[in-house]
């Protein structure tokens, strides 16, 4: 499933997660928004939570990650295993269109509608129509500076700006320290 619309990253480096979103709001070829939050902490601040796709979508699952975040005691891998498979399997659940990124301190999960529950190999992911950019430049940062992770975020979600015409440089970052 491909979301457009928006772009989110997520860096893990040394004890520290940072997540970054733009805030760009795009209906077709018309920006609505320029400044929307799409990252989130949840679970007094422990988790780390970003989407891309249709906004309503994307609220639902964030509220239903947050549920399980809570049944779970905030085992990130749990609860997004068990809202994968809520997701493809419950009725209306199974409808909504949206990605997520959800991340504590120690993992990463990307999150679809086809059950998927993801943990990147390098520590980076991103997702929306911006996502690769901000992939690629998240990961030669990584490899070639020595750049913090607020910043590595920070400077690939510009990069991406540069690139896709639905990503801005209206960026939400959010950061968990160890």
């Amino acid at each position: 499933m491909q979301i457009h619309a928006t772009t989110i990253l997520c860096v893990q480096k040394d004890g520290v997660t940072a997540m970054a979103g733009d805030g760009q709001v795009s209906a077709g070829q018309t920006i609505l928004k320029g400044n929307a939050v799409k990252v989130r902490k949840l679970f007094s601040g422990k988790i780390l939570a970003g989407f891309a796709g249709a906004t309503a979508d994307a609220f639902t699952l964030l509220e239903k990650l947050e549920e399980k975040l809570q049944a779970f005691g905030g085992n990130l891998t749990r609860a997004s295993v068990e809202l994968a498979k809520d997701w493809r399997t419950d009725k209306m659940l199974r409808r909504l269109e949206a990605m997520l990124i959800a991340a504590d301190n120690e993992k990463i999960f990307l999150l679809t509608g086809n059950g998927d529950v993801i943990e990147p190999e390098e520590g980076v992911v991103a997702i929306g129509s911006g996502g690769n950019y901000a992939l690629a430049s998240a990961r030669a940062l990584l490899r070639h500076t020595t750049m913090d992770v607020q910043s590595v975020c920070r400077e690939s979600l510009k990069v991406a700006a540069e690139i896709c015409v639905y990503t801005n440089n209206s960026i939400t970052l959010e950061v968990l320290k160890a």
